[in-house]
């Protein structure tokens, strides 16, 4: 699962990197020059390209960390690393990460990445097998249960 993972993020970071390079290449274009005081197209492609560059900055550091990862890291509460098996409407599979977004498929199991910095996420630390949370959206309270934490 972790290899996946790493994998996931290896391949975003190189899409990311291919956004990055095109980004600065038209900041720096003299295509981009400004024609008036009123054209911002340099100075828009320069804050796209400063984007991009934090993005793959940050990606670089989430692949280095699936990298570090001890592939037999085990957890008995809500933590980063921890694999997080919850049921509430539905039942998820959340590995926590730095960071959250990417999703993988290992042996017909979707697993979703989050961060602890996310609503769920916040909500879940520190929780052990067993324990309900509930976490606060904007359509209203939903109640979860860690069912397995890993």
């Amino acid at each position: 699962m972790i290899e996946a993972l790493h994998r996931a993020a290896a391949d975003a970071l190189e899409t990311a990197e291919q956004a990055q390079a095109i980004a600065q290449s038209e900041a720096t274009s003299p295509e981009s020059k400004a024609e008036g005081k009123y054209d911002t197209r340099a100075t828009e492609a320069s804050y796209l390209a400063r984007g991009q560059a934090e993005r793959v900055a940050a990606m670089r550091t989430l692949v280095t960390w699936y990298r570090r990862l001890p592939r037999d890291l085990k957890s008995d509460t809500v933590s980063l690393g921890a694999l997080v098996t919850i049921e509430g409407d539905r039942q998820d599979t959340l590995f926590i990460a730095p960071s959250g977004g990417e999703r993988v498929t290992v042996d017909g199991l979707e697993i979703m990445t989050i961060s602890l910095a996310a609503p769920l996420g916040q909500a879940m630390v520190g929780l052990e097998e067993g324990d309900d949370f509930d976490v606060t959206r904007p359509h209203g309270t939903e109640t979860y249960e860690v069912i397995q934490v890993q």
